[in-house]
């Protein structure tokens, strides 16, 4: 008779986010690394900008752990982001458009545009957390040759 198979394991991610004035917040891994947000973006990115900084790291490790696989590795990567927010409050992101600057040798276009497919569809945590009604773009430069602009389908979860 077989065992029925064990449920996943939950992770549960801890931060901390200390004031230091004005609008300002050390935050990170407590005893950990730490990176300030400005709420006004002067000293350091808003928390929006974050939001959009964690989407961009995020995706990019996937993209560059997933070429690696198939042993097409990465030589340089560079993710601009930009989003686009509504007027009035609560001024969620929109829409957002990921431009991948990716290099490296024996790297196909089909690749590196799955790659980021399914990156934001399956693996990234953070694109998985937006709200479903986010539009989100992506653009691959592959070597220098810019792709076109591709709807991307983001993580829904099924239960």
């Amino acid at each position: 008779m077989t065992q029925p198979a064990a449920a996943p394991m939950r992770t549960t991610a801890i931060v901390r986010a200390s004031w230091r004035g004005d609008r300002r917040y050390e935050t990170g891994k407590p005893d950990g690394p730490q990176a300030l947000i400005d709420g006004d973006g002067v000293a350091a990115q808003s928390p929006p900008e974050a939001l959009l900084s964690a989407l961009a790291t995020c995706s990019a490790v996937d993209v560059v752990d997933i070429l690696a696989k198939r042993k097409t590795p990465v030589t340089a990567l560079v993710v601009d982001v930009a989003g686009e927010r509504r007027a009035e409050n609560p001024r969620r992101f929109e829409h957002v458009v990921l431009h991948f600057r990716v290099d490296g040798k024996d790297i196909e276009r089909i690749h590196a545009e799955r790659a980021v497919h399914l990156s934001l569809e399956r693996y990234c945590t953070v694109a998985a957390s937006l709200a479903p009604d986010i539009v989100v773009e992506t653009v691959v430069v592959l070597n220098g040759e810019e792709g076109g602009r591709i709807r991307q389908p983001i993580f829904t979860p099924t239960r």
